[in-house]
C-alpha cells in the first residue's frame, strides 16, 4: 500500500484590532520582537435568527524588521491584517508551573490604519481610515528548499 504523504501546511489569516498597546522589546543578542493580541470578531445569525457576535483572542509575535516597523504603527485599537504561521511555545510560570501557549508567528502585517506624523516634526501619530501598507519578514525564506522559494514566487 502507498504511503500517503501529508502536506506540510501551516498557514493562518486573521484581522482584528489590538487589545492593548503592543510590547517591544530586543532580546539579549539585539533582535527587535514585539507582542500583541488581536480581537477577530465573527457575526452570526443564531437559531432564532437574531444576530450574535464571537470575538477570538488571538496571540501575535513578529521579529527583526517586521518588528521595527511595528513599533512606530500600533497601538491599543489599531486595524491589522496578520499572515503568518501558528507556533506554541512553553515556558514556566511564576510559580514554577509549565505553560504552553499557542500564538501566530507573522510573516506580513498590513496596517488597516492610516499613519501620519504632526505636522510640527514630533512623533506625535494620528491614524484614520484605511491604509493599503503592508510590510514583511522574508527572514523565514532561508529554510526554504529552491521549489519552495519558486513555488512561494508564483503565487
Amino acid at each position: 500500500m502507498a504511503e500517503l504523504k501529508m502536506p506540510e501546511l501551516n498557514s493562518v489569516i486573521v484581522a482584528g484590532n489590538l487589545t492593548k498597546d503592543p510590547v517591544f522589546r530586543t532580546t539579549s543578542n539585539n533582535t527587535p520582537v514585539v507582542n500583541f493580541h488581536v480581537a477577530a470578531n465573527r457575526r452570526y445569525k443564531d437559531s432564532s435568527n437574531q444576530w450574535q457576535e464571537d470575538v477570538c483572542y488571538v496571540g501575535v509575535v513578529a521579529w527583526n524588521k517586521l518588528a521595527d516597523s511595528c513599533k512606530d504603527r500600533l497601538r491599543k485599537g489599531s486595524a491589522v491584517l496578520v499572515d503568518g504561521e501558528l507556533q506554541s511555545r512553553t515556558f514556566k510560570t511564576e510559580d514554577g508551573k509549565n505553560r504552553t501557549i499557542v500564538e501566530i508567528k507573522a510573516k506580513r502585517i498590513q496596517f488597516l490604519n492610516k499613519f501620519s506624523k504632526s505636522n510640527n516634526g514630533s512623533d506625535d501619530t494620528s491614524f484614520s481610515e484605511d491604509d493599503d501598507t503592508d510590510y514583511e519578514d522574508n527572514s523565514f525564506d532561508k529554510f526554504l528548499t529552491d521549489e519552495e522559494s519558486d513555488l512561494m514566487k508564483n503565487n
